[in-house]
């Protein structure tokens, strides 16, 4: 068996965590531009709440259209507010463009770009928490958006690793 397998093993694992992480971040990313229209497509899918329905789909369907109709409303006085979302779409893509190093050149050293990833994973949780208490956010949306940092942080952790590989074969 060739030396060099479980070295190009670890480094096409290593590449594939870093595109797992760029391509959630990009899609994060760019469908935090077009809100309202999701919205709209979204509330017209799931159907007008029942006003007598219970469960978790009446509280999703009212959810969905208590933020489509705040956004509508707001966009229509204040269409700058938008512009907001914006920006939350443009540093989701930064955000990505720090793993692009690391995606392309495995074996240099990217802790800092891993650890920092890794950091705003975990920080997602008690911002969700807080953030979306304080701003009267569902606690099963709440949960959602906590899920982005527990489901992000796994390739993370195992990039973290096979990089500490990657570095001591390197060494």
């Amino acid at each position: 068996m060739d030396a060099s397998a479980p070295l190009l093993h670890d480094i096409r694992r290593f590449r594939l965590c870093m595109t797992t992480i760029i391509a959630g971040l990009v899609l994060s990313g760019i469908t935090a531009f077009p809100l309202l229209a999701e919205l709209e497509l979204l509330a017209r899918g799931l159907g007008p709440p029942d006003p007598h329905g219970t469960g978790a789909v009446h509280g999703l369907q009212t959810w969905v259209t208590r933020v489509r109709d705040g956004l509508r409303t707001t966009y229509a006085a204040h269409p700058w507010i938008a512009y907001g979302t914006d920006w939350l779409a443009f540093g989701h893509l930064v955000i990505a463009l720090f793993f692009v190093g690391p995606l392309l050149h495995p074996t240099r050293d990217h802790r800092g770009n891993l650890a920092s990833g890794i950091a705003a994973c975990i920080a997602v949780v008690p911002l969700a928490c807080i953030a979306g208490q304080v701003r009267g956010i569902p606690w099963g949306w709440r949960m959602i958006d906590c899920a982005f940092g527990i489901v992000g942080i796994v390739p993370l952790l195992i990039a973290w690793r096979i990089h500490h590989r990657l570095r001591a074969a390197r060494l």
